[in-house]
């Protein structure tokens, strides 16, 4: 009985702990995070409408634009994370990687034909690839082993909290400017390019000794088969649930198809990102506690309610709930795979790993764009998102027989 009283105490102080034990450099990594996925989603909130709206395109356009390039970035980490494994140090690239993305952003104002806006996204992607796997290598290198999920958790938080405060000021802007689509992009340059400063003078390597680090040949033959069974299991199921996870671009288009208003467009990605936002860390900090595949199988049924909610509610009443289920799912999954690779990859591979990992999601993700948007022209809206549901319970079986070997072979808790 004299023990009884403690165990409240000590359970109201954990949360805060761990936010003061992560390290500083994954803070830092989390704000640069946070101001270019802010001016991203300034931009991407109106994309799709800018594509069909004033540009002509068609709904397979737009998933034919966001698969490729969403697989660019993914078939790009596969050698900016070999490349950091190669050199030992991940921040020359996660630099050059943002570099880019800040210094294309104001290619979008200045586009006037679709071939601009899709040379940009092309070359923003390509820098999201070239700073994706060493940023999320440096991340498992920062990382005390029994803060790994909460690490990349609070990471994808920040990221997330960016995610909507971009579509955010894009509803103000619009507002202000009469729906000036345009200079709405110009506006998104600002926090593209504080971005890029604060990764140049606030992140640094992991310390210790670099050679120590180094691998020869990371893409050869010898050093990809030092990845175990565990991590390919983890690649499976990620491609499998990626074919349910088409691309964002495809709710906006079912918020415009449900009569939205142009200046409110912006606010479906506010409200995933919120809540994407609000579940992410503590998903993490829950990750290193429990098992992670009873939390993946959750997240998954969360994306078939999202699904069907989506499909069949009406107004919009069911796009809303279709939505935030939808932020919901991306908060449960997107850190613990991070989090899962890193449990299961050598020390020294980490960027190839996350590279692999990455390419594979990026060319099912280019796939389940594709196909979302041939389904939707074909058969409409419906039939895109009951495809997505039909992926996610398939990704579930193939989740099974991996889940037991995470939960072997993942660190202890602490």
């Amino acid at each position: 009985m004299s023990q009884s009283p403690k165990a409240p105490r000590s359970a109201t102080v954990k949360a805060p702990s761990v936010l003061r034990r992560i390290p500083p450099g994954i803070w830092a990594l989390g704000m640069v995070s946070m101001l270019m996925d802010t001016s991203s989603e300034m931009i991407h909130a109106l994309l799709p409408v800018y594509l069909v709206g004033t540009l002509g395109a068609s709904a397979l356009a737009v998933g034919v634009i966001e698969g490729i390039a969403e697989s660019t970035a993914a078939i790009t980490k596969v050698f900016s994370g070999a490349l950091s494994d190669w050199l030992g140090r991940r921040k020359l690239l996660v630099a050059i990687g943002y570099g880019l993305a800040a210094f294309t952003k104001p290619v979008f104002p200045l586009a006037g034909t679709l071939g601009w806006v899709v040379g940009a996204r092309f070359v923003d992607r390509v820098g999201k690839g070239i700073r994706g796997a060493p940023r999320d290598a440096l991340i498992a290198d920062l990382a005390p082993a029994e803060l790994r999920g909460a690490s990349f958790g609070l990471r994808q938080s920040l990221d997330t909290t960016g995610a909507f405060l971009g579509p955010a000021l894009a509803i103000a802007l619009m507002w202000l400017t009469a729906d000036n689509i345009p200079l709405v992009f110009w506006f998104a340059v600002v926090p593209g390019f504080a971005a890029f400063a604060l990764v140049l003078f606030g992140v640094h390597d992991a310390p210790g000794d670099r050679e120590s680090r180094r691998v020869r040949s990371p893409l050869s033959r010898a050093e990809l088969a030092r990845l175990p069974p565990l991590y390919w299991g983890v690649v499976v199921i990620a491609a499998v649930f990626t074919l349910a996870r088409f691309s964002e671009a495809f709710l906006v288009l079912r918020a415009q198809e449900l009569g939205l208003g142009l200046v409110l467009i912006p606010l479906v990605l506010v409200v995933l990102n919120v809540v994407y936002a609000l579940s992410s860390y503590p998903v993490g900090v829950l990750a290193d506690r429990f098992d992670h595949g009873s939390l993946l199988a959750l997240g998954v049924l969360v994306l078939v309610l999202s699904d069907l909610a989506l499909a069949f509610v009406g107004g919009l009443a069911g796009l809303a709930l279709g939505v935030a289920l939808w932020g919901l799912h991306m908060g449960m999954t997107q850190g613990l795979l991070a989090a899962m690779v890193a449990d299961a990859a050598p020390t020294d591979l980490r960027g190839t790993a996350y590279g692999m990992f990455n390419l594979v999601s990026g060319l099912a993700l280019l796939a389940a764009s594709v196909v979302a948007g041939g389904l939707w022209d074909a058969f409409g809206s419906r039939a895109t998102f009951l495809a997505g549901a039909g992926f996610a319970i398939v990704s579930l079986l193939a989740l099974v027989p991996v889940a037991r070997r995470v939960r072997r072979n993942r660190p202890a808790p602490h």
